[in-house]
């Protein structure tokens, strides 16, 4: 398997990341490197960071905007016609998010970060597995 590198932009005061199966952390890692299935819906994009990714200063951690801000986040994605319904699809969104960002479950994630500069990490290069003709939301286990 060939391995790629991709930089991702870490807050500085971010978390580091957790051991694979661990309990998150609120690292961000993995949706920096790429939205989950429902990120790709909410973000407009299946690479890069997820668009619903909020930074929260007050804990020092990335959380998902499909749980914290599920009606916000509706709001930005839906065309401005369908944006009443974000009152109503907001707490079914956030269970769906809580399911498919797997909450509760520890870290799935097997990326390892590897600092591009002493210090505060501000930015992060990781090794990243590709598979041929692939197209993969999630990283592989």
């Amino acid at each position: 398997m060939a391995h790629s590198q991709q930089i991702i932009h870490i807050h500085p005061q971010a978390p580091a990341k957790p051991a694979q199966g661990a309990a998150c952390n609120g690292c961000g890692v993995c949706c920096l490197s790429e939205p989950c299935p429902m990120g790709m819906v909410l973000s407009g994009r299946r690479t890069g960071a997820c668009r619903a990714l909020l930074w929260d200063g007050a804990l020092a951690q990335y959380r998902c905007g499909a749980v914290q801000a599920p009606r916000a986040k509706l709001e930005q994605a839906l065309p401005p016609a369908l944006r009443w319904l974000a009152r109503w699809l907001a707490p079914v969104l956030r269970r769906a998010a809580l399911r498919g960002i797997a909450a509760d479950q520890g870290c799935d994630s097997s990326l390892e970060p590897e600092p591009t500069s002493p210090g505060p990490v501000a930015s992060t290069t990781m090794p990243l597995p590709i598979e041929p003709h692939a197209h993969r939301a999630d990283p592989p286990p």
